[in-house]
């Protein structure tokens, strides 16, 4: 490095209270930009001055030929599913299970990004690897409709955190994070489903 040059500044690798603008410039590392501390503390009061909110998600799934089909959230680019060869599909996206294998990996994630924050944590890496078991025999209503467990029957979530807290501290707040979860928790609980012609 020239010696009249500044050495870099990791924007990833800053303490959780010292978050970069949204302009900075992306990490030169594998440390994780942190969230806006700020932002979350009112995100946090917030939910405690009205615990009892409720928000309502919205999705438009338009089907687009095929398997594949795209889904309208906010006014965001759709977001595409489709199937696998071996199921007809083209390959084109993940599946809806896969999709949903991820919806569960990021919410974790957010959360626990979100509680090391809290905790005045920098997390220097963040992965988590999932895989779940489903019987698909039934092909979707076509196939053989014998009694049996219909969706995942058993999910594995594997996290790779490394931050500055000792491993003990961690497990725990893997365990907080997967009970407060939103996405795990419709898992792992009951949900109040309505299918029906619009």
């Amino acid at each position: 490095m020239n010696e009249t040059t500044p050495p870099a500044i990791l924007p990833s690798c800053l303490s959780p209270g010292d978050a970069p603008a949204p302009s900075a410039a992306p990490a030169a590392s594998g440390c994780l930009t942190p969230i806006d501390r700020e932002g979350l503390l009112k995100l946090i009061e917030s939910g405690k001055a009205n615990p009892k909110a409720i928000k309502t998600l919205k999705c438009r799934t338009v089907a687009e030929g095929k398997f594949r089909h795209a889904n309208y959230i906010r006014s965001l680019p759709p977001y595409i599913v489709d199937e696998p060869p071996q199921l007809l599909g083209d390959d084109t996206a993940p599946n809806p299970s896969e999709a949903t294998l991820a919806a569960l990996g990021s919410c974790l994630a957010v959360g626990l990004h979100a509680n090391a924050v809290h905790k005045g944590w920098t997390v220097r890496k963040l992965e988590l690897e999932l895989e779940g078991d489903l019987n698909i025999t039934a092909v979707w209503g076509t196939g053989d409709t014998s009694d049996k467990p219909v969706g995942f029957t058993d999910v594995r979530v594997k996290v790779d955190m490394e931050c500055d807290a000792p491993p003990e501290e961690v497990a725990a707040l893997i365990a907080h994070v997967t009970k407060w979860s939103p996405v795990a928790n419709t898992f792992l609980r009951p949900v109040n489903l309505t299918v029906a012609p619009k």
